[in-house]
């Protein structure tokens, strides 16, 4: 048939809000904070392949293991499907990513025959297992995350099976709210189906699936194109994780993009074996973070689907922290997919250095709080994902205080957080100085400082960028490292980036985040742009003088230009006299 591009345009708005609409939906009635205040879900249409047709403006890292997630659905039910039937899965290996993330898929039949799928993936707040949230750093196998949920029909024909949801009510410390979660979730599937069933209305399925299968050609074509202006040739990039929790050895995540014409191969030949800390990312989610990478050079224009994926081959030897065997712990693997994207950016901005920023923070730190109201003996569980800060731009400074790129959370509101937990905030400010300097600075990181009221709970805390620090780019300064402080107004105890220890009423955390690395030469950085930064708090004076070789006036506040600039043309030829052995 012809394709028809006013109605192709159409449809792909129209899938497009569809997926934004079921998002707004799981936000709207979901019942634990770190799914509708933090954000963590995701929301996407798949077609009767189980291909991605859309995807919601919801959490990046989840989308792309999707594909894998479908595979294992179709594969198992296929010749049983019927209308009302809802899927749920969260096996990491069998199709998931880590046990708090449950995928629900549900089938969209029209006259008893298949059309498409509606998906929405959820971190759910507990899964049970050894600690409160299993989200723990510092397991060491499967069995101690929580409750494995292989690929399962949660409801058969419109029934739901009572035993399933038996069996995770009494599994889950907080079953009252993982319950509300997954009735959101399927509330969400509901208006994908009914949004789907509207446009079959209107178009008709032949037609329909014609214009689907022209925007996952177009979705290729265009991530082909931009491919094909690229440079052929191989560009390498290594990073590396601080420790698994366990050992403080680096783990180096290795990343090999090839440019071949109009396609592309992220390998990671070379990343360090599978390790014994919850840090081990499934292939899944690894390949997750290489195509959001990858999407992130590209143009605006081309779509969020699966044709893009059609023009990118991913890799990861066997046995490694990028696709390891059971029963390796995968519980913090979000930890190594940030690492995965930074060293994926870290080899495009060889390619493409107009579309990548230097590092971030190095991925959301997460603070885990359970234990047992005093009163009630009723458990809670405080999952906080701390968002920061982007690393600078070639013609823009970082942004702070917002989402990792390979995410869209959300960081939880100081009055949610005290008015549902025994904590209280007693600080949560910018971190100043702790930006990478560049031309183009990078984002300054964030300090949350928790005091517990309440005796004995469990702290878990993942963190990274303590020691490995997040890069700078064509020039640019790294950004300060991260930290963990006990009682920082005691005795100031400094904690490892990764740990579970019970703590005392009026133990106080504080958290220091990383900066994001600087872009660019700090010695050209604009001194109204340096000037503001003073006044605004975000960096020293003393910090302008050091990486940015400016030399105040008299009065200690403005910029004397004509010996700044002097000063600086003496900093640029001791350092280019370095640079050169002399």
């Amino acid at each position: 048939m012809t394709i028809d591009p006013i109605t192709f345009a159409v449809l792909k708005s129209g899938l497009d809000t569809i997926v934004d609409e079921m998002a707004a939906t799981v936000m709207r009635t979901a019942r634990s904070p770190i799914v509708r205040d933090v954000l963590d879900y995701s929301a996407s249409l798949c077609d009767r392949n189980g291909q991605i047709l859309s995807q919601a403006k919801t959490v990046a890292l989840h989308l792309g293991a999707v594909p894998d997630a479908m595979d294992e659905i179709i594969a198992r039910f296929a010749g049983s499907m019927r209308p009302g039937d809802v899927f749920i899965l969260n096996d990491p290996y069998a199709g998931g990513m880590h046990l708090p993330d449950i995928f629900m898929v549900k089938p969209i039949f029209a006259d008893a025959r298949l059309q498409g799928y509606a998906v929405v993936v959820a971190h759910h707040c507990d899964m049970g297992g050894r600690v409160p949230g299993s989200n723990a750093a510092d397991s060491t196998e499967i069995y101690q995350e929580g409750l494995r949920i292989p690929p399962s029909r949660l409801y058969a024909g419109g029934e739901p099976d009572l035993t399933l949801y038996g069996i995770i009510k009494a599994n889950v410390r907080v079953p009252d709210l993982v319950m509300g979660d997954l009735d959101a979730q399927l509330a969400a599937c509901a208006i994908g189906e009914r949004e789907i069933g509207r446009l079959l209305e209107r178009y008709g399925e032949a037609d329909l699936h014609a214009y689907f299968d022209a925007l996952l050609d177009y979705g290729e074509a265009l991530t082909r194109k931009g491919i094909a202006a690229w440079p052929d040739g191989t560009y390498r990039f290594t990073d590396y994780i601080d420790g698994d929790g366990f050992s403080t050895e680096p783990i180096p995540i290795c990343c090999a993009v090839t440019v071949d014409g109009d396609s592309l191969v992220v390998d990671f030949d070379g990343s360090s074996p599978q390790v014994r800390g919850a840090i081990n990312a499934t292939f899944s989610f690894t390949k997750s973070s290489a195509y959001l990478s990858v999407r992130c050079a590209l143009s605006q224009e081309v779509p969020n689907n699966a044709g893009v994926y059609r023009a990118i081959t991913v890799r990861a030897p066997r046995h490694s922290i990028l696709n390891p065997d059971m029963p390796a712990p995968v519980a913090a693997r979000a930890l190594t997919g940030y690492r995965v994207v930074d060293a994926v950016l870290g080899a495009l901005a060889q390619i493409a250095p107009d579309k990548v920023m230097a590092a971030g923070e190095g991925g959301n730190t997460v603070i885990a709080i359970g234990g047992y109201d005093a009163e009630t003996a009723k458990p809670f569980i405080l999952v906080d994902m701390i968002n920061g800060a982007w690393g600078g731009r070639w013609n823009k400074d970082g942004v702070e205080g917002i989402t990792n790129p390979a995410q869209n959370m959300s960081n939880l509101p100081v009055e949610t957080l005290e008015a549902r937990y025994p904590l209280r905030m007693e600080e949560y400010a910018f971190r100043p100085d702790s930006c990478g300097a560049g031309e183009f600075r990078g984002g300054i990181g964030l300090v949350r400082q928790y005091r517990i009221l309440a005796d004995d709970m469990i702290l878990q805390v993942r963190a990274d960028r303590t020691r490995t620090l997040p890069y700078g780019l064509f020039g640019g300064g790294a950004g300060a490292p991260s930290r963990n402080i006990l009682d920082p107004e005691a005795e100031a105890e400094d904690l490892p980036g990764k740990f579970t220890r019970t703590t005392i009423r009026d133990t106080v955390i504080r958290h220091e985040q990383a900066g994001g690395g600087g872009f660019g030469d700090p010695l050209r950085r604009d001194l109204a742009a340096i000037a503001e930064d003073v006044r605004d708090g975000k960096v020293s004076r003393d910090f302008a003088v050091s990486r940015h070789g400016v030399v105040f006036g008299e009065d200690g506040l403005s910029i004397d230009r004509e010996r700044t600039e002097a000063r600086r043309v003496a900093l640029r030829q001791a350092r280019d006299d370095e640079g050169m052995g002399r």
